[in-house]
């Protein structure tokens, strides 16, 4: 992740105070917790970056102190790649302007993206009900403006995000990459409906060579297929066929379904589909169903060793910059409709195309 002298050379003036400025924050950050904690995390030869759900209030162009502080430990950690699983601004709100929803990706451009892109992380994002909600009417999107800004921000930026794209004809509210040995499937779950020509897609990327010849197949979209969260469990608040996208999952040996939106961390399988929710890093964490552990704003590591075939997960609470430990979550979580989620273990061996990386342990519940 290191800039060579043509690079700096190459940087404009506030390029290069950009990037000595956060530099600055990063190594500020490193109160003694931290240090322990960067020096103690076993780096794969591929290290993602998961992040979601960074927004605010309707409107707002500013973002919390644990989204500043989250952005200041991803600099430090240098990942391969960051993943956003959606709500990077504060949309959906009808009556919101073109020069509103202009200052809000101004916004997330200036304080989000280009730190990450300065420092040479890429950055692959999915499309949030915040973003580009896909919701429809008869006569269309809801949210059309939304969707307008979003497609404008994200196309004009689209060669400059560190990404070998496989099929980007509708980026960004689906697109596949290939990224060293892992690939990545989005598809526009902004709302409870994926699309049937979204499904279509999926498959026939899945079935590609791209897919079928990287060590690490993940799926990632906005919404989850069954409930993680109070507040969120309820019709509209996850995906209405939770049980296509399982099969999908399980057919296609995907690894992993990464997905933001009920801003609770929980690391779950159903049969041999393995989930994981992220926690927001911005306002509103949430509390997981049938658990009293205070929410808290979180980031999510992945570590792929290759040799090994093994996928680390390692989940960073950002209030004090600690581990979270996977022993304190609830063994199984159980929505108002669906199946029991169970809670798996955040070690994934790639190997196994069977069944899911179940683990038994003793927990609260």
């Amino acid at each position: 992740m290191s800039l060579n002298r043509r690079d700096l050379l190459s940087l404009s003036g506030a390029g290069m105070a950009s990037l000595f400025l956060h530099r600055a924050l990063a190594a500020n950050l490193v109160s003694a917790p931290s240090k322990s904690l960067l020096s103690e995390l076993p780096r794969g030869d591929q290290r993602i970056a998961l992040i979601s759900d960074l927004n605010s209030s309707y409107g707002s162009t500013n973002y919390v102190s644990q989204v500043h502080r989250g952005l200041e430990l991803l600099i430090k950690l240098q990942p391969d790649l960051v993943l956003c699983a959606g709500d990077m601004v504060a949309g959906q709100k009808l009556g919101l302007t073109s020069n509103q929803l202009d200052a809000m990706w101004s916004a997330f451009d200036e304080q989000i993206l280009q730190p990450l892109r300065t420092v040479e992380e890429s950055f692959a994002p999915t499309m949030g009900n915040h973003d580009a909600s896909n919701s429809r009417t008869h006569s269309g999107y809801v949210f059309e403006l939304d969707r307008l800004h979003a497609q404008k921000f994200w196309r004009a930026r689209q060669g400059s995000l560190g990404l070998t794209f496989v099929d980007a004809h509708q980026f960004p509210f689906r697109y596949s990459i290939r990224h060293g040995e892992i690939f990545l499937l989005v598809v526009d779950a902004s709302s409870a409906n994926i699309s049937a020509d979204d499904w279509v897609w999926a498959e026939s990327q899945l079935d590609g060579s791209e897919a079928r010849q990287a060590k690490l197949r993940m799926m990632m979209g906005h919404l989850p297929p069954y409930a993680i969260s109070k507040g969120r469990d309820r019709a509209g608040e996850v995906l209405h066929e939770p049980e296509r996208l399982q099969k999908l999952l399980q057919r296609k040996n995907v690894h992993l379904y990464i997905s933001g939106h009920h801003h609770a961390w929980y690391p779950s399988h159903v049969g041999s589909a393995n989930l994981l929710s992220l926690g927001c890093m911005g306002s509103g964490p949430r509390q997981r169903l049938n658990d009293r552990t205070p929410p808290q704003q979180t980031i999510t590591l992945l570590d792929l060793f290759s040799q090994q075939g093994e996928l680390v997960e390692t989940t960073i609470e950002l209030d004090g910059l600690q581990v979270l430990p996977e022993q304190l979550l609830p063994s199984s979580l159980q929505p108002s409709v669906g199946p029991r989620l169970d809670l798996r273990s955040t070690r994934i061996n790639l190997n196994n195309k069977s069944t899911a990386n179940k683990k038994r342990l003793s927990v609260k519940t």
